[in-house]
């Protein structure tokens, strides 16, 4: 067990090339440094087989990806402009006012322009002038994200393309360290609207996930069970109410609301269940492992590729192509892999909190859970079921308690004992979700709401609950420091553990 601990040299790897991504973050190099270090390191490690040079080059892999990926802010902050703004996912109500995620494709200011539209003409700041363009009636593009938040007598709709008037605001409110994910993921700040800034809609191309959200809206009832349905699903939030969002906050079970590896394992367990009798025909096997993995990746495309449930879906697609070759699947490979491949497409990921929790979540499942199931094995398959469900979700749920104090803001002490009953009920509503999605039979599709609906309002009474006990939840904050020095408990306490191993004991015969 010691040469397994975390997953052998390829996690360590990954530590090695996360450091480079968060040093990238505090000092800037020339890239041609980048570029030398890596040869040079690469040519000694093959050389010599020396793991020193080996590290080093993933440390310098890590620096220079963060780098050449570093999102470069575009438009400035403070400005008054024109804004053509693409609206990305689904809108969602806030109580007065709704919120959404979107991307900047083109802007001009309004500094010169803003007396022929009847709008005062707006200074522009010291700090934001690089970025104004020389021709100031000209359309510059650009590329940034900004959380968009309007008055409720707005109406827009995911995949819009729209022009509005407005000024980007840096980001305000939460905690800092929510700030901080935030600007991690690239979002550059915020901008409010009011009916008289939308201007129109130039364009409205909605996409996979737009379309599933709306197939499954009018398959689903307008209740908070509903909307729960929807959110657990296709990751359409827009029908939680800020009260329900907050119950589900303070119980530990918001993390049920967006679509994660929990989902995409239902998805998984369910297809190749579901496809079991293919293989009796002839290369039956091929064709089920290639639905398992398109079924798998169609559902995260139809959930809006979150990194959580992209994670999910690579480990899936390696355990599926290890069946399928029948070959080991160690799962801190998988892991590692997955968490690799992620942050080389896209370094801002290690910033997106739910990227962190899903991986700080099956990581503690893998250190402790796994072992915890197998330790207290009854060989009943009822009672394991359950044990493995509530060991589970208590391992997952305390390993993500420390990150979510420092993020949210809260410590949901309910919710740590709360999950691993919540988990089977969620499993229903999703596998519940995903028939009222795809089942193209009208007769049945009253059966299957009826049974998703049900379960959720079980988990919207236990969220209430818990949200209104005395101690459900703390409001506490940890700081940064503090986080890190959990987690690195957590790493010193599972490395210990890991390497006692019990002395081996022979009776000999007298």
């Amino acid at each position: 067990m010691k040469n397994h601990f975390f997953g052998g040299p390829l996690f360590r790897l990954l530590v090695l090339f996360v450091l480079g991504i968060l040093l990238a973050e505090r000092f800037v190099l020339p890239l041609w440094f980048f570029a030398a270090a890596f040869c040079v390191c690469g040519v000694v490690a093959l050389l010599l087989r020396s793991s020193g040079a080996l590290a080093v080059m993933f440390l310098t892999a890590g620096f220079g990806t963060a780098q050449l990926r570093e999102p470069v802010r575009s438009v400035p902050l403070g400005v008054r402009g024109m804004w053509e703004i693409e609206v990305c996912g689904i809108p969602a109500n806030r109580g007065g006012y709704w919120v959404a995620d979107g991307v900047i494709r083109a802007w001009r200011p309004l500094a010169d322009a803003g007396s022929r539209e009847g709008r005062p003409a707006v200074r522009v700041p010291e700090e934001s002038r690089s970025c104004v363009p020389a021709a100031r009636n000209r359309w510059s593009p650009a590329s940034d994200k900004v959380v968009l938040r309007g008055d409720t007598l707005v109406s827009l709709s995911g995949g819009e393309r729209i022009r509005c008037f407005g000024s980007v605001r840096p980001l305000s409110g939460g905690s800092a360290g929510y700030r901080r994910s935030m600007e991690r993921r690239g979002v550059v700040g915020s901008l409010f609207l009011r009916p008289h800034d939308v201007i129109g809609c130039v364009s409205h191309s909605p996409g996979l996930h737009l379309r599933a959200a709306r197939r499954l809206e009018t398959r689903c009832s307008a209740s908070d069970a509903g909307a729960v349905v929807r959110a657990m699903t296709v990751a359409d939030r827009s029908g939680l109410t800020p009260g329900l969002r907050a119950d589900y906050s303070r119980s530990g079970m918001a993390h049920l609301l967006a679509v994660s590896g929990l989902h995409v394992g239902i998805v998984f367990w369910l297809v190749n269940g579901v496809l079991r009798w293919v293989t009796l025909f002839r290369r039956g096997h091929l064709l089920r492992n290639l639905c398992v993995i398109a079924a798998v990746w169609g559902y995260v495309a139809a959930a809006g590729f979150p990194p959580s449930a992209v994670r999910a879906a690579v480990m899936a697609s390696m355990l599926q192509l290890a069946m399928a070759s029948a070959s080991t699947y160690v799962a801190w490979n998988a892991l590692a892999a997955a968490a690799f491949g992620m942050l080389l497409w896209n370094p801002a990921w290690l910033g997106d909190i739910g990227f962190q929790l899903s991986f700080i979540a099956v990581a503690a499942i893998l250190a402790w859970g796994v072992p915890l199931c197998r330790r207290l094995r009854t060989g009943r398959r009822p009672v394991d079921a359950l044990v493995d469900t509530l060991v589970v979700g208590f391992v997952a749920s305390l390993a993500a308690a420390p990150l979510v104090s420092h993020v949210f803001g809260v410590v949901p002490t309910a919710g740590l004992l709360l999950n691993p009953v919540a988990i089977p009920l969620a499993a229903v509503v999703v596998m519940a979700g995903l028939l009222l999605l795809l089942v193209p039979v009208p007769m049945l599709l009253p059966v299957f709401r009826v049974i998703g609906e049900a379960a959720a309002g079980l988990l919207d009474r236990m969220a209430r609950f818990v949200a209104s006990m005395p101690g459900g939840a703390v409001d506490h904050s940890l700081s940064a420091g503090w986080t890190v020095a959990c987690y690195g408990i957590f790493v010193v306490v599972t490395w210990a553990v890991w390497q006692y191993e019990p002395k081996k004991s022979i009776n000999l015969p007298s």
